[in-house]
């Protein structure tokens, strides 16, 4: 379960830890977001610390497909059903600004990347209306689109019955970019701390950063964290988490170097993989799909496996690479919130909600943020900016959203319902397994994974969901609000901050027969 950018890479060493010290930012979570916020910052003279948990990219940045588009499937025709035109044309300008970002920051770092073109297509009939609408919408935003037919898709060798296509685009190797990223930011004098979790954010007296190894105070305190790990503003409400998949293989065959995107179920999301945005020595093709709402698959495996079959009988391809997994963020209102959090007195500024374009959506974040911390007045920054900041809330994402609480509270009272049928101690799981079972009315998880069978605590501390076992990443999932965790308990993403208790193995699971 390695991406194909994080395979074999060379991991960014980060600073010792200084806890006690005192910073003008300190920037939480070392993601395309969390580096172009520090590296804007301390190139602007701040004193700028940047705080991860794990590596840099470890998550969503290191786990996308790494395209840099402004044609993202079907996202500016959906904005544009619910909102108005200067909605959709300010998102637009905002990405468009994420994306010259990318391009213009990689350049100069020496980070190689391709030019291509990006397509939203359908595989039937039934999409070709989806695929009119985003072209009208991208038009109507200022992008110059174009639709294009089977004629000219001859070449592709997957169903494309019609397609909305814009040139110019960017696919890039997103882990080599932050790397470059985070290099550039330490050599620019920031403090980079690898491998340190944060626990807690306080705002007074002052900002305060909670870490496993101590404290960091700040003027400002910036989460760049996929989803805020502050419940203040409720953005766990507000947003939905959402897991895909991909795979990588050989290319054995002719494709075209296009970044394809299905407009209609199931969605394929397709890409060629060369030297110049990638880390291949030989040609691949990378194959994403097998979306779902974070901890409500049945089995996220079969899901994959089915995207693999389909990339073989369909594709030019030979040997898989590599298998992984991502999670991102989506809005209720689909636009992405960004800016600075409900009662923390103005101190406190974050991002979330990039619904999987995080490699436009960061960049343009993080811009934003930079220009609110150095005291940009709203006259002195571009219109977009103003413009997602005062957006409109209409019926349809006030409908979005009471459709995702109430199936918050449906999960939440079926997560305890079936951990009450089986008690403790269970048969031990096969290796990749997990089984929630109920030690005097309280949930259990246990779970087998490299040989080893351990038992954890299958209540999410966030908000207490009775969590899910992932079978393809080998992890509790939490499918009210997306929160993660390790088959042993530690806490890998989400708006949970803790880790979950661990129990012995021994007691909750017996062996299996022979």
């Amino acid at each position: 379960m390695t991406s194909l950018w994080k395979h074999a890479h060379p991991i960014v060493p980060g600073a010792a830890f200084e806890p006690g010290s005192t910073h003008d930012v300190v920037v939480v979570g070392a993601g395309i977001t969390g580096l172009a916020t520090g590296l804007t910052l301390v190139r602007a003279g701040l004193d700028v610390a940047l705080v991860e948990k794990g590596e840099v990219a470890e998550l969503a940045t290191g786990g996308n497909t790494g395209k840099v588009s402004l044609l993202q499937g079907t996202t500016l025709s959906e904005l544009r059903r619910h909102h108005p035109a200067g909605l959709v044309r300010a998102y637009v300008d905002a990405n468009r600004a994420g994306a010259d970002w990318v391009a213009e920051t990689a350049t100069e770092l020496g980070v190689d990347f391709s030019r291509r073109t990006a397509y939203t297509y359908a595989q039937s009939g039934g999409g070709v209306t989806a695929v009119h609408a985003e072209h009208d919408a991208a038009r109507e935003a200022g992008l110059d689109t174009r639709i294009v037919g089977v004629p000219e898709m001859a070449t592709a060798p997957f169903d494309i019955t019609r397609a909305v296509a814009l040139d110019d685009q960017i696919a890039i190797d997103p882990v080599r970019f932050a790397d470059a990223l985070a290099a550039a930011f330490v050599a620019q004098g920031g403090r980079l701390y690898t491998r340190t979790a944060v626990r807690r954010v306080h705002v007074t007296p002052r900002p305060t950063v909670e870490t496993d190894f101590g404290e960091l105070f700040a003027d400002h305190v910036v989460l760049a964290t996929a989803t805020p790990i502050m419940d203040r503003g409720l953005y766990f409400a507000k947003t939905s988490g959402l897991r895909s998949s991909c795979a990588s293989f050989v290319l054995e065959g002719n494709m075209p170097d296009g970044m394809y995107l299905a407009a209609d179920a199931p969605t394929r999301s397709i890409r060629t993989v060369s030297a110049a945005d990638g880390p291949a020595d030989i040609a691949q093709v990378i194959v994403g799909g097998a979306g779902h709402p974070v901890g409500r698959a049945e089995s996220e495996l079969a899901l994959l496996e089915e995207l693999v079959q389909w990339a073989r009988a369909t594709l030019p391809v030979g040997a898989e690479t590599h298998r992984w997994s991502a999670q991102d963020y989506r809005s209720h209102n689909l636009v992405p919130f960004i800016g600075t959090m409900p009662r923390t007195l103005g101190r406190v500024s974050f991002a979330t909600g990039y619904a999987k374009w995080g490699l436009t959506n960061g960049p343009a974040a993080a811009l934003r943020i930079a220009a609110e911390i150095r005291g940009e007045k709203k006259g002195e920054r571009p219109d977009w900016m103003t413009t997602l900041g005062t957006r409109m809330t209409v019926p349809a994402d006030l409908a979005r959203g009471a459709v995702e609480n109430a199936t918050v509270a449906k999960e939440a009272a079926r997560g305890w319902a079936e951990a009450e049928r089986t008690p403790v101690p269970v048969p031990r799981p096969a290796e990749g397994d997990g089984v929630v079972a109920q030690r005097g009315g309280h949930p259990v998880g246990v779970s087998t994974t490299g040989g080893t069978t351990r038992a954890v605590d299958a209540v999410c501390p966030h908000l207490g969901g009775v969590l899910e076992w992932n079978d393809l990443a080998c992890t509790w999932d939490c499918p009210l609000h997306a929160s993660r965790f390790a088959a042993d308990g530690t806490r890998i993403e989400g708006p949970a901050v803790n880790d979950l208790r661990r129990f012995d193995a021994a007691t909750e699971s017996t062996p299996t027969s022979s």
